[in-house]
């Protein structure tokens, strides 16, 4: 893929928490249902493609805080978690379905198969990590089948249904898009089979390259092609000194004893993601950066994603391109705190992307505007001239 292809760039909502540092309760702040609208219309606004909104004990639900700021927001799409396991495939296609209608097809699903084993038993399923998938299999089988308008019986191992029907289709044909993250190879077996876009999560790109092949070449032995996107952190600043004094500051609270704390409860995971996340840097402070510009600092304290692009706007869109020219058209991103590093990364990177959705935030030039479009112009000097715009 031409690494000048269109982007999808996406953003993240922290259902979970956020704040100004990693592991400490200094600078937190409340995510409430204002702050959380406050980062989709933000969002919305600058041209990000669409939100990811996670799954487990530890977020708020994705699918009531997705329906909730569907009437907030105009073509921002919902990326919002499901977790097979925890719900039939019916009740799972009602849902999909009916938010698919009444956003106006913004819906896309990231299906969660794995995770946090503990996390999965405090909901009652007690399913193997081989299991879990095979349970997905089954799952998807009959979830599929259903909003592309089909009476299903089916007798799996896991699944088991009779004369099941999706009386209201979706509006997206034959389905939202699925989106897909693992490591394993069962992982790889249901994205080959079953997904339209398959995520990693931010390894160096010789080893993103090398899952992206495999996944690549699954799908091609099913007789179906695959998307690929990246999940990642950044933090972008005018300069990267200012930028790796941030990623140092973001974790300036840690302390060794939290480290030791957040990496042994990560480690009872049985998630193959998770355990390369965890081998990127092994709690070592003295080894985050594991690849120019790619840092492992948030992997420290944080389950999922743990690594994050550093630097200024032009080299953290070097690095994205890296990762185009494996495949990769979608981004799906996040910063701390959520809000301001929207704006950040829109106004620092965005600029030197080929994106495949731009919003409002464009570099102003000598043009006349629309009647009623607002451009990014800065604040008018001595209330008569705009500011120069800076030369790239």
């Amino acid at each position: 893929m031409s690494t000048e292809s269109p982007l999808n760039i996406f953003w993240f909502l922290p259902t979970h928490g956020d704040g100004r540092y990693l592991g400490s309760a200094q600078g937190a702040r409340a995510v409430d249902h204002d702050y959380l609208k406050q980062i989709a219309q933000a969002a919305d606004s600058l041209g990000y493609g669409g939100v990811l909104i996670p799954t487990g004990r530890a977020c708020e639900d994705a699918w009531v805080v997705a329906a909730s700021l569907i009437p907030v927001t105009r073509r921002l799409k919902f990326l919002v978690a499901l977790r097979p396991a925890t719900t039939s495939p019916t009740v799972a296609a009602r849902q999909t379905a009916t938010f698919d209608r009444l956003s106006d097809g913004r819906l896309l699903v990231n299906l969660v198969a794995g995770g946090d084993t503990s996390d999965l038993e405090a909901d009652g399923i007690f399913l193997g990590h081989d299991e879990r998938y095979e349970h997905a299999d089954e799952f998807l089988e009959v979830w599929k089948r259903l909003l592309a308008g089909e009476t299903v019986d089916y007798a799996g191992r896991h699944v088991k249904v009779r004369g099941a029907r999706q009386l209201f289709p979706p509006l997206q044909h034959p389905h939202p898009p699925l989106y897909f993250g693992g490591s394993s190879d069962r992982a790889h077996d249901t994205a080959a089979k079953h997904v339209e876009l398959y995520l990693s999560w931010g390894e160096p790109p010789s080893e993103v390259a090398r899952k992206f092949a495999d996944v690549r070449r699954r799908a091609e032995r099913e007789g179906r092609q695959v998307r690929f996107g990246m999940r990642l952190h950044v933090i972008a600043r005018e300069t990267e000194a200012v930028a790796w004094q941030a990623a140092d500051t973001l974790i300036s609270h840690l302390d060794d004893d939290t480290i030791a704390t957040a990496q042994r409860a990560l480690g009872q995971m049985d998630s193959e993601g998770q355990r390369r996340m965890r081998e990127l840097h092994g709690g070592d402070r003295s080894k985050l950066e594991i690849a120019p510009n790619l840092w492992a600092g948030v992997g420290l304290v944080r389950g999922g994603a743990g690594t994050a692009l550093v630097g200024d706007g032009k080299i953290i869109a070097e690095r994205i391109k890296e990762y185009a020219a494996l495949g990769a058209d979608t981004f799906v991103l996040s910063g701390y705190p959520h809000l301001e590093e929207a704006y950040r990364f829109a106004e620092l990177v965005f600029p030197h992307l080929p994106l495949a959705e731009r919003g409002t935030q464009q570099p102003a030039d000598d043009s006349a505007h629309p009647r009623g479009r607002i451009a990014p112009i800065g604040e008018i000097v001595g209330y008569a001239h705009h500011p120069k715009v800076a030369q790239s």
